[in-house]
């Protein structure tokens, strides 16, 4: 997998490298068990530190996303497939996404405006509409 990053954003790059990873899984591009590049691998292609990658790699791996071992590498642990989300993952998510919405309507979106926004993004990770049944813990 190829992760741009763009150097000169404001996002930290540790970040960056999150975000994309974790797209990958939302968008089913990284399935559970598919390898990403190593850490210094990955440090060197890029031209950027190896903490850096560490840094994104951790934070993935205690969000319960990868797997790093030294036999197989960076390995992605989990997906959208694999099982119902966390309960402490669902509150802290809840959190996130208020924050979010709350800075989306101070800027003057409509709510119109977010729910058609959310359901392109959502779209784009591959899911049709919403769920038949609200799931436990869900925003419904």
């Amino acid at each position: 997998m190829i992760i741009p990053l763009v150097l000169t954003s404001e996002i930290p790059i540790y970040q960056q490298i999150h975000d994309r990873v974790v797209e990958g899984i939302a968008s089913g591009t990284l399935p559970v068990g598919a390898s990403l590049p190593s850490i210094r691998a990955l440090a060197a292609d890029s031209g950027i530190n190896f903490h850096t990658v560490n840094k994104a790699y951790d934070l993935l791996r205690q969000e319960g996303l990868l797997h790093l071992t030294r036999k197989h590498g960076a390995v992605i642990a989990r997906d959208h497939t694999s099982g119902p989300p966390h309960q402490d993952f669902v509150a802290d998510w809840d959190t996130r996404a208020r924050t979010l919405l709350a800075e989306a309507r101070a800027h003057g979106l409509s709510h119109g405006d977010i729910l058609d926004r959310c359901q392109a993004l959502l779209t784009a990770f591959g899911v049709d509409g919403p769920p038949s049944a609200p799931a436990s813990g869900s925003l419904a």
